[in-house]
Formats: structure tokens, C-alpha cells, sequence
């Protein structure tokens, strides 16, 4: 195992050091102390790395996460592992809005709650979320599945193109174009995996699903007033 300070080597110190390391290192275990929730750690990391970071962390944490698996042991500000391509990140406490924004893989695990547009555009990746979820979250969601074990604020879903939608506790309000759909036994299946990836003990049979009605893939004047 390798420790880093942030307080002395600062961001770019960290960083710098972590995309120095080829892909086959045997150095493979990094723990950040002192993070002090700053911004843009362990962001682009491109190797099967273990990550843990001691501590609450700013905006962007393990953004473009590509093969690395991250755990913050603490808080997360906006837009944790947003543009994620592959790996895990996973926050130990709560995440601010944006959490996983436009992800194109991999899984994204929250104990705790999101705030609002969790999942917004993503286009791949899973999210799951221990607690509760805030207002526009999956707004234009295109692939992937959003998995919440608590309750979904205003506007789940709006615009929502291709992603799957798990919620199990209340859901404030759909967005446009956002419908309940029937939970089939594939459904269920994913589900129970996703939900044993992230730890979690909640029964598939427990949640809703929702996904798109596909009313607004393309204009129509018929439907002007949902846009």
C-alpha cells in the first residue's frame, strides 16, 4: 500500500503521480490522506488501480474513471465520476447534484443520498443509490440503469430516451415522457445483480421500474405541450 498527502503534494502532485504509473504497475493499492474536500482528485485515472481517499472530497472526484476502483470515505461534492467510462466509484456518505453526469460505463455505488440531476445524460453506466435521490434526476438518461433504494424528487426521469429507472420508496412526480413500466423477470434479474454488486440488501420485488413512454424521440407538433 502507498500513501499520498494531499496537503503537502497538493492536486496536481496526486494526480500527476497516479497517471505516471503504467497499467501492468504492481503498485496497484493508493490511499490519499488529508483530501480537505478539494477538487479533481483522482480524476482520468486509466489503470486497475485501488483508490480509498480518507476523507470528504470536492467537485469532479474520479471523473473519466476508466478500469480504477475508488472509494471515498467520506462526502462527495458535484459531478462525482462524471464521463465514468469503466471501474467503480464508490462514495462511503452522501454526493452532491450530478453524481455520475453523462457516465458511459461502469458502476457508481452512493450509501448515502443524491442530490438533484443524479444520473443526468448518462449513457452506460449503473448508479445506485442507498438513500434518496433529488428532483431531475436521469434527465435524459440515454443507457444504463439508475437504482434508488430511498425516495426520487420532482421530475424523475424527464426526457428520458433508453436508461432503466429502480425506485423503491416514493417518487415525487415523472418527467416528460417518463411512464411506469411493467417489471418482467429480466428486469428483476438485473436488478438483483446490480443491487449485489453495490452491497445492498433491498428484494428486487420491492421496486418500481420506470422508463420511457417514447413519445418524444422525434417532433411532433401533436405533442409541443410535453416538451
Amino acid at each position: 500500500m502507498n500513501e499520498l498527502d494531499l496537503h503537502k503534494v497538493g492536486v496536481r502532485g496526486i494526480n500527476s503521480q497516479l497517471h505516471s504509473l503504467p497499467k501492468n504497475t504492481n503498485e496497484k493499492h493508493w490511499v490519499i490522506q488529508n483530501p480537505r474536500g478539494q477538487h479533481s482528485i483522482a480524476v482520468g485515472l486509466d489503470a486497475p488501480l485501488q483508490i480509498d481517499i480518507r476523507g470528504h472530497v470536492g467537485f469532479y472526484c474520479g471523473g473519466m474513471n476508466k478500469d480504477a476502483e475508488l472509494t471515498i470515505h467520506g462526502h462527495a461534492g458535484v459531478g462525482t465520476a462524471e464521463n465514468m467510462m469503466s471501474g467503480v466509484v464508490w462514495v462511503k456518505g452522501n454526493s452532491s447534484e450530478s453524481a455520475g453526469a453523462t457516465g458511459n460505463g461502469g458502476l457508481l455505488v452512493i450509501e448515502g443520498d443524491a442530490s438533484s440531476r443524479c444520473g443526468i445524460s448518462m449513457k452506460g453506466i449503473d448508479i445506485v443509490v442507498g438513500g434518496s435521490v433529488g428532483h431531475m434526476s436521469a434527465f435524459m438518461a440515454q443507457r444504463g440503469n439508475l437504482i434508488v433504494c430511498g425516495d426520487a424528487g420532482d421530475a424523475l426521469g424527464d426526457s428520458i430516451y433508453e436508461a432503466r429507472l429502480y425506485v423503491k420508496g416514493k417518487v415525487a412526480s415523472l418527467g416528460a415522457d417518463c411512464i411506469e413500466k411493467e417489471m418482467r423477470a429480466e428486469h428483476l434479474a438485473d436488478l438483483e445483480r446490480l443491487l449485489k454488486a453495490a452491497k445492498r440488501k433491498e428484494k428486487p420485488s420491492d421496486f418500481r421500474r420506470y422508463g420511457s413512454a417514447r413519445k418524444l424521440y422525434n417532433f411532433s407538433v401533436d405533442h409541443a405541450d410535453a416538451y
